[in-house]
Order: structure tokens, then C-alpha cells, then sequence
């Protein structure tokens, strides 16, 4: 066989396999792609913010000393109720009742100090009196010198009575600082509610809450009766809330059970926590305190609370489910008077391609269309339309994996549900 032949025979070979590929090709080009399919309809939506913290009580006060003390009575317990008023506990009062002692003495001496004063003083005062009275009578009879010595001793007796009545008005002040700290050994309720922590015993040593807080507290007492959760919500989110809006709130403690609760307060600076992947990566959370309103009297401090923040509804929207809307990139955009073509002006302006959101509508021939939509609330499941679909529109609404590689143009077919095999849901 010649050379030429044998060419010619691996010419048609190639021919013949690429024949073959590319009808495959085309085949493979032409097989529908297996989808979900809904159609557009109304719903009523609810859009919502879900975050977590804990249950605290609206109102709680920690107790601490103001002096320094051994603690030698306890008269209450964790997780006992109080008064306003009632008494907790008892630090050694010796050294205040001494002081308090000595003071009083103090006191009463300085007030004999100025009754002597004050009797020096009446004297010299009335013996300036009558010699003035005998000068006035019989001027030869009194020296000017011995007038001027009478009046230096009124002056003199006075000033130690006024220094005296200084006395008494210090050592009084000192009596009362005394008392005062003995008063502060006996501590009482400054509030009704639970004694919530309680973080000493009797024979323990009390500290001045001035020193250290933490280590100088003794117990905490809360009121029980309004409770609140302060949940973090991130900023993406935090704009959506309002005060005033209703939540619903789960307490692990009680998995069974939902309770109600109302957005009372929004942070105005934010709460800034470093991320575990890097010290300069921050995300930015914002406090948000909402009241609970049905808390069972169970319900302690520090219980783990989520809070779902409703912060939109909608009636009957028209709505189409998350996972169909997806993003696509847009031909280019021209603008401008005239067209590009030869002999023509130029646009004014020729804009980028840019990403579209919207859904594939199927058409009667089980082809897809892409179709920008724009879109409002977000519920749970479902998307609010605001336009680019009618009711009654046939989507694509599933797998995600379908609708990420579907384009536009595609043949597609229904995927059969089986109803005996829940339906899982879409990994996003």
C-alpha cells in the first residue's frame, strides 16, 4: 500500500471519530438538566433577626463593704427571697463601737471646754462692764491702762470660746463619721428580690468595695420579677431592629417552650470582639436588650437564651423560594445617542458587564429564561417580589447544584419526588 493511500485512509479514521464526537456532543448539549419546579404565588412573609445571649434581671445590685471586717453573722442564703430593709449580714463592729466611744468623749469634753470659755468670757465681759460704769461715774477714779487691760481679756476669752465652739463642731463631725462607719458593719436590702450569688461565709473577711469590685463583692441581689436578654447582633443586621419590635425568644432551659419578648434598648457604639484567625480582623457586633414578658418563676440568671427579632411582616406577597434566586453576570450595556457602526459616532459611555440577581423562568418547551427580579423582605424560606414575575410563573426552584450550573437556553426536566422520602434541603 502506498503512502498517499495510507493517508488518505487515516484522514477518513479522523473524519469518522470526530463525526462521532461531535455527535455525542450534541447530544450531551441537548440532555435536560433535572430540576425542581414551583410555581410564583402569594405568601405571607416574616422577616426576622436571630441572635443569642443570656437572661438577666432588669434591676440587680451588688453588695459590697464599705469597711473593713471580719463577717461574724450571715443571716441569708443563696437563692433566698428579701425585703427592703431586711438584715444580711453582720461584720465585726468592736473596733467601730470604740471608736464610736472615744468619740463621744471627745465630744463631751470639747463641750466642757467651752462651757469654761464661755464662763471666762461672761466674767471678763462683766468686769469691762461695771469699771467702764465706774470711769463713766468718776473718771479719776480708773486708769485709761487698766480699761485697756479689761478689754484685751474680753477679746482673748472670746476667741478661746470661739475656738472652743470649733471644737465642739470637729469633734461632733468625728462622732459622726464613728457612727456611720459603725452603721455600715450591719448590712440590710437596699431592694426586694432573690439573693441571686452569694460569694462569702461567716468568719470570712470583708474588703472595701473601693479596693477591688469584683473581689470586694459580697452578694447580688436581683429582681426576679422583669427579665431581659441582651443579645449580639451583627451590624449587617443591627439597622433592621427598631425599639418596639416583638421577638420570640427560646431559653434553653426550656426547650419546649417559646416565650415573648419586646426590643427595649439598641446600643449606639458597638461591642468589638478580635476574631480566633487574626488579631486585626474584628467582627462588629451592636447590644440589643429585649424584655421578656412570660418568664416562668424557674428562670435564673445567666440561662442561654436566642432571640428571633421580628423586624418586618408581609401579607400575601407575591414570593418566590430563596434558592432559586441566584446571580448572573449581564451582557454588556451600551449607551449612548447613536449606534457603533462605520461612518457612526461613538457612545458616549460603554458600561462593564455586572451581576444580575433573578430567577429561570421555564417556558412551555421546558426551556429556561433568565429573568432579572428584584426582590424585598427576606422570610425564612421565601423571598418577597417586588418585580420581574407575576403570579402563576413556573420557576426553577431547586437543587441549588442545578441552578448554579444552569444557563440560559437549557432544557430542563422536573425532578420526580418521591412523597415517601422527606425532602432535603439545600446546601447553600
Amino acid at each position: 500500500m502506498s503512502k498517499n493511500v495510507k493517508l488518505t485512509l487515516l484522514g477518513v479514521v479522523i473524519l469518522a471519530l470526530a463525526g462521532v464526537g461531535g455527535l455525542t456532543a450534541m447530544k450531551r448539549g441537548n440532555k435536560a438538566v433535572e430540576v425542581r419546579i414551583e410555581d410564583v404565588q402569594n405568601r405571607d412573609l416574616v422577616a426576622s433577626v436571630t441572635a443569642s445571649g443570656q437572661v438577666r434581671p432588669q434591676t440587680k445590685v451588688d453588695l459590697s463593704s464599705d469597711i473593713t471586717g471580719k463577717i461574724v453573722k450571715l443571716a441569708v442564703k443563696e437563692g433566698q427571697m428579701v425585703t427592703k430593709g431586711q438584715f444580711l449580714l453582720q461584720i465585726d463592729a468592736e473596733q467601730a463601737n470604740a471608736a464610736v466611744q472615744r468619740m463621744e468623749a471627745v465630744v463631751a469634753s470639747s463641750k466642757a471646754q467651752l462651757s469654761q470659755a464661755n464662763a471666762n468670757f461672761m466674767q471678763a465681759q462683766k468686769s469691762l462692764d461695771r469699771t467702764a460704769a465706774m470711769k463713766k461715774s468718776n473718771p479719776q477714779l480708773i486708769a485709761d491702762e487698766q480699761m485697756e487691760q479689761l478689754r484685751t481679756a474680753v477679746d482673748v476669752n472670746k476667741a478661746q470660746y470661739d475656738a472652743a465652739k470649733h471644737s465642739v463642731d470637729q469633734s461632733t463631725a468625728s462622732l459622726r463619721d464613728a457612727q456611720s462607719a459603725l452603721s455600715k458593719t450591719s448590712i440590710y436590702a437596699p431592694m426586694s428580690g432573690r439573693v441571686t450569688r452569694l460569694v462569702v461565709e461567716n468568719g470570712e473577711t470583708a474588703i472595701q468595695g473601693t479596693m477591688n469590685k469584683d473581689a470586694a463583692t459580697l452578694l447580688t441581689i436581683a429582681d426576679m420579677s422583669v427579665l431581659e436578654t441582651k443579645v449580639k447582633v451583627d451590624e449587617t443586621d443591627v439597622a433592621r431592629i427598631a425599639l418596639g419590635d416583638s421577638a420570640v425568644i427560646q431559653i434553653d432551659a426550656f426547650p419546649d417552650t417559646t416565650f415573648i419578648g419586646r426590643v427595649t434598648k439598641i446600643s449606639n457604639s458597638a461591642v468589638k470582639a478580635a476574631t480566633a484567625s487574626s488579631s486585626t480582623d474584628q467582627a462588629v457586633d451592636y447590644e440589643v436588650t429585649i424584655q421578656l414578658v412570660n418568664t416562668p418563676p424557674e428562670t435564673r440568671p445567666d440561662f442561654s437564651a436566642t432571640a428571633k427579632i421580628i423586624t418586618d411582616t408581609r401579607k400575601q406577597v407575591l414570593s418566590i423560594p430563596i434558592i432559586a434566586l441566584t446571580v448572573r453576570e449581564n451582557e454588556a450595556l451600551i449607551k449612548g445617542d447613536t449606534a457603533v457602526g462605520l461612518g457612526k459616532a461613538k457612545p458616549k459611555k460603554e458600561v462593564g458587564k455586572k451581576d444580575v440577581e433573578g430567577v429561570f423562568v421555564v417556558a412551555k418547551d421546558n426551556k429556561v429564561t433568565f429573568r432579572p427580579v428584584k426582590v424585598g423582605i427576606a422570610g425564612e424560606k421565601h423571598f418577597e417580589v417586588l418585580s420581574g414575575l407575576k403570579s402563576g410563573d413556573k420557576i426553577v426552584a431547586g437543587t441549588y447544584q442545578a441552578i448554579r450550573e444552569l444557563k440560559d437556553g437549557a432544557l430542563i426536566r422536573e425532578t420526580k419526588v418521591d412523597p415517601k422520602k422527606p425532602a432535603t434541603a439545600a446546601k447553600s
